[in-house]
């Protein structure tokens, strides 16, 4: 029979609950760059245990050493990327972002009267709709220097976030048979075999995806940077960079970085005249990020997607369309990682599963 009492047990343990789970939400958002770092080194993690496997195995170093050389690799590669890199992004984005904004709207309306008198010229009248419009009213032109000041921020403050992540992931890689033990003890006995076989799978697969993703942006930013410094457009290095970037983000990730591109070519370009200058220039730019667009999507992107993490490219296309859907462009990001790790834990866990044994016969 429920009492009184019950009901207001019941009520206070809810309470307590929802208590708990708010401290737990607000410490983690307290200790938010910690987990972003966590994340970082656990990345670097999964990319370097092949590494550190080729240093134990075929060139017989002891686990120390081994991790100490792959860490080494790690602080070459990183080193290089900034002596080489940011130098120039940081010279090159303190040009753009230091510009005055209301020098931006002044350029940016200047490029609309010239595309208005290219129309009116082909018999199009846009001038009074673009009146209407009044688009420099509702253009936020501190949305660019904002972002690329915000950029360099991040980038001032890189070093102490990549000495803390070097350092988790150096013990990461060094003591991972010590967490594995730990892990060991932890998990119940009757579940110990799949949890212990999802891990290294899981393990094998992103690292895989991870390694793959690096290359395939690194290429694309050698592409895009090729195609800006043959049509001259200032700022090259550093425009490749962010359109290369913005591929993180799945199939939207380039149309942003297209869209940009245009923009930065059509405002590097102002003062000339805009039907023999910045129109042709702007259309060949985005010929070649098209082209180099196809390049990856035929090339690239089905090596990684579709090899490294054993999934069909219509699948993961559905699988980003429905996490970009529920939780916007972090869930098209991280939608193929997390959908890999519910695969296999669900293949190890489920393995009578008819519909699990059809998504995951590739595994």
């Amino acid at each position: 029979m429920i009492t009184p009492k019950i009901i207001s047990k019941g009520i206070l343990r809810a309470l307590a609950s929802i208590v708990l789970v708010t401290l737990l939400l607000y410490f983690f958002y307290q200790i938010q760059a910690v987990l972003i770092y966590l994340i970082v080194a656990l990345i670097l993690t999964l990319i370097g245990y092949p590494i550190l496997d080729f240093f134990m195995k075929r060139l017989k170093f002891n686990n120390t050493f081994a991790t100490i050389a792959t860490v080494f690799i790690f602080v070459v590669t990183i080193s290089g990327f900034i002596m080489m890199f940011i130098p120039l992004i940081l010279n090159q984005g303190a040009n753009l972002s230091l510009l005055n904004t209301a020098e931006i709207e002044k350029s940016t309306i200047q490029l609309v009267n010239q595309i208005t008198v290219f129309l009116e010229n082909h018999h199009i009248d846009s001038s009074q709709m673009l009146k209407e419009v009044d688009l420099s009213s509702k253009l936020n032109f501190d949305l660019i220097p904002n972002f690329l000041n915000a950029l360099l921020g991040t980038l001032s403050s890189f070093g102490m976030g990549l000495a803390s992540v070097l350092f988790i992931t150096f013990f990461l890689l060094k003591d991972r048979r010590s967490f594995l033990i730990t892990a060991r003890k932890l998990i119940p006995d009757n579940h110990e075999d799949q949890v212990l076989n999802s891990i290294e799978k899981i393990n094998k697969l992103l690292s895989r995806y991870f390694i793959g993703l690096v290359i395939q942006l690194f290429i694309v930013f050698i592409l895009y940077l090729i195609i800006l410094l043959i049509f001259g457009i200032p700022n090259a290095i550093v425009i490749a960079f962010l359109c290369a970037v913005l591929n993180v983000i799945p199939y939207i990730g380039p149309l942003i970085a297209s869209i940009l591109a245009a923009i930065l070519t059509m405002l590097a370009n102002l003062g000339t005249d805009f039907q023999s200058e910045i129109l042709p220039t702007t259309i060949y730019v985005l010929i070649g990020f098209w082209i180099v667009q196809i390049i990856d999507n035929n090339l690239s992107q089905p090596i990684i997607f579709s090899k490294s993490v054993s999934s069909h490219p219509l699948e993961i296309f559905l699988v980003i369309l429905i996490a970009g859907f529920l939780f916007g462009v972090l869930g098209m990001i991280i939608a193929v990682p997390l959908f890999t790790i519910l695969k296999v834990v669900a293949k190890e866990f489920f393995p009578e599963n008819k519909a699990i044994q059809l998504l995951t016969k590739n595994i």
